[in-house]
């Protein structure tokens, strides 16, 4: 009972307390595996760690040019030997995983060359990094051509119109792991294997880069240990466990991270130079953690999701799908829902609990987003956090949770938002 008038006292009512503790006692199996998973991928970290000698020394910053920095040296080498790749760039200087996107891309494409999207359209800010809504300085400006094969109906790949689509300009392809704002899927390790196989046997020198966000330590292994040639993500996500203050990485074969570096720096310079300005351990630390955060984000989600279909709204994965990464949707069906889910989720933060988000014509998005975060680190979404674009069907994108206490009162409180507003009504 004290737990439970704790939970009043932060303004959840009986009925929705009753409803929501009933759900997650339920879920008890479900979360013992993510505990499971959570323990392989601690050990991973740790292991890369203690085999690259991490020391006190490691953790200082540089400043200025942020020449012999070994402490970001060395990070990186424990990244790569995580990602089982060549090489690694994670610095401070990238500013998300927009930012290490347009690095990666901007760095590996020449003019003449296309991209290519096999899985569809990627996330909306990639729109005007890539052209297809025109911003100075895109690939198009540059003379860079893009192509895009949509999912089949099934949401399969579209393998005869990949094929179809690959020809001799064809350079890169990227393949985004997580949604985005779409109601697909997000793809498993295993599928973007496939994915990356078939696109080698055609054309083997094609460069296959994952869009990593969202994702990292969801499973046992990563996209690049079945073929993916580069990997990039926001450190203010998975990987920063809540704790790196900003920061991307870039990991994959040795030329295509050269290639990254030089253009985050400068032609001559490349992973020489780039201060960490005290940064270092908040990386090391956020990534040690991060194995452990994750797991409380996918616990998170899938009680977001056992709690919502269970009142009749379509959830994607639902609380039985296998995760591939920690993005929950929930379609809400109108604008009112989708606000009043978002109210709710930022009420709950531990900062800015008590502002109220409004939707709002957000740079890189082509319709109204609405955005509920109350972080540590300002759009951390590693942390408790929720957002969605005000059109059809009206989603909202749960994510995070730096404890899995923290993330089910979270949702508790989207669901008492809709409570009180008729929205929803708890079965008997």
């Amino acid at each position: 009972m004290e737990i439970e008038n704790m939970y009043k006292e932060m303004g959840i009512s009986t009925e929705t307390y009753a409803y929501a503790s009933a759900i997650a006692d339920s879920l008890s199996d479900r979360f013992k595996a993510i505990d499971e998973m959570a323990e392989h991928n601690q050990l991973k970290v740790l292991a890369a760690m203690r085999k690259n000698r991490v020391a006190e020394m490691h953790l200082a910053g540089t400043s200025g040019y942020g020449y012999n920095d070994e402490g970001r040296d060395t990070l990186e080498k424990v990244y790569a030997d995580i990602f089982h790749t060549e090489d690694a760039l994670v610095r401070p200087q990238i500013i998300c995983g927009t930012h290490a996107l347009n690095i990666a891309l901007s760095s590996n494409l020449r003019p003449g060359d296309e991209l290519l999207s096999p899985v569809g359209k990627p996330y909306d800010t990639m729109d005007e990094i890539i052209g297809i809504r025109p911003s100075k300085g895109s690939l198009a400006e540059y003379g860079i051509t893009y192509a895009q094969v949509d999912l089949l109906n099934n949401k399969d790949f579209d393998y005869e119109g990949i094929k179809n689509a690959i020809n001799e300009r064809t350079k890169l392809v990227t393949i985004q792991r997580s949604k985005g704002y779409a109601t697909r899927p997000s793809f498993s390790v295993k599928q973007i294997g496939e994915l990356i196989s078939f696109i080698k046997s055609i054309k083997p020198d094609l460069i296959c880069m994952v869009d990593n966000c969202y994702g990292e330590f969801v499973e046992e292994i990563e996209p690049t240990d079945v073929g993916a040639d580069l990997c990039v993500g926001s450190l203010i996500k998975n990987p920063g466990g809540g704790l790196a203050p900003c920061g991307g990485y870039i990991v994959g074969k040795k030329e295509y991270v050269e290639q990254a570096a030089y253009r985050l720096s400068s032609p001559g310079l490349g992973k020489e130079v780039g201060a960490t300005l005290g940064t270092n351990k908040d990386f090391y630390q956020g990534l040690f953690l991060s194995p452990v955060v994750v797991s409380s984000a996918l616990k998170g989600a899938i009680f977001a999701a056992a709690v919502y279909e269970n009142l009749g709204f379509k959830c994607i994965p639902d609380s039985k799908e296998d995760r591939h990464d920690i993005i929950q949707a929930v379609e809400l069906g109108t604008a009112e829902g989708l606000i009043a889910f978002c109210k709710g989720i930022q009420a709950a933060a531990p900062v800015d609990s008590y502002v109220t988000p409004e939707p709002w014509d957000m740079p890189g998005y082509d319709s109204q987003v609405i955005m509920a975060a109350g972080a540590f680190v300002q759009g951390s979404s590693i942390e408790l956090s929720c957002d969605g674009p005000l059109r059809e069907p009206y989603a909202a994108y749960f994510q995070g949770g730096l404890t899995w206490y923290h993330a089910k009162y979270g949702i508790m409180m989207s669901l008492e938002e809709m409570y009180k507003k008729g929205l929803v009504t708890f079965k008997a």
